[in-house]
């Protein structure tokens, strides 16, 4: 049972050193109320916006993980989809295993090195909320095997991929989902030259605010810092920020897009 077609983000997650200073940071930043799984899963700790499951954080079990955001994509088999990301040239990194009646979860590299997850939905389908303020939007492929990523999502998840850019000053492909090519689910960015080396391949993951700069401010009160400083775009105003432990995510006000004509 999944709410979720395959290939689809489902779900997110951030592993931090410390719990308690993330429940506060997010709470402040998106609204998000909590829910404790309780010790015999580690403290899994679900965040809700509006009442609906928005997002989870969990306490990182070993403290050489790093302090960072994962997606989850969804897949009615969880052994199938290992098995396929295997033979595409990732890497299955633990699972898939089964976390009591919420699901089936695996966690995998790609070949460009970008960690993600994939969801077997059981008593917990995912989202409950997205594309509101405090809830996910969107995620995006950030590496820089570009050729390697490409063939490897399509293969595991049939992913059509649609070039934006010039492919060479500016490559970014969005992904839409095989059975339903008019919906949009993710994207890949090629890291180019001027990006530097020790920028990890990585999944960014977007939350959507209601107002970005005022969020900017928020994060920044809270202790996080800001990557990126709020810049308009064709898909809303967004910036680039790290929370008070070091993970980072986007920020976007989906409703204040730059005008595709200069000027009007």
């Amino acid at each position: 049972m999944s709410a979720f077609s395959e290939g689809a983000p489902c779900w997110v997650d951030a592993a931090v050193p410390d719990l308690a200073a993330a429940r506060r940071f997010y709470g402040e930043l998106f609204g998000w109320t909590f829910e404790d799984q309780g010790e015999d899963f580690g403290h899994y700790t679900l965040a809700f916006r509006d009442g609906r499951p928005a997002a989870a954080l969990m306490a990182k079990p070993d403290p050489a993980m790093p302090t960072a955001w994962s997606v989850y994509f969804a897949s009615p088999d969880a052994t199938g989809a290992a098995a396929r990301i295997g033979a595409a040239g990732g890497q299955v990194v633990f699972g898939p295993d089964k976390a009591g009646e919420a699901g089936v979860m695996l966690g995998a590299v790609d070949p460009g090195g970008s960690v993600f997850g994939v969801w077997q939905a059981g008593e917990h389908l995912g989202f409950g909320i997205t594309d509101r303020p405090g809830a996910f939007c969107w995620t995006e492929n950030h590496t820089r095997d570009a050729a390697a990523v490409d063939t490897f999502y399509e293969a595991l998840f049939g992913y059509r991929a649609e070039q934006i850019g010039d492919g060479e000053h500016f490559d970014y492909k969005v992904w839409a989902l095989p059975a339903e090519p008019e919906r949009q689910v993710g994207g890949r960015l090629e890291l180019g030259a001027g990006v530097p080396e020790d920028q990890p391949a990585a999944f960014r993951v977007y939350f959507a605010v209601a107002d970005c700069d005022v969020a900017v401010e928020t994060v920044r009160e809270l202790g996080g810092r800001v990557t990126g400083e709020p810049a308009d775009s064709p898909f809303g105003r967004l910036a680039g920020v790290t929370d008070d432990q070091g993970a980072t995510f986007t920020i976007i006000d989906r409703q204040r897009k730059e005008s595709p004509i200069a000027g009007s």
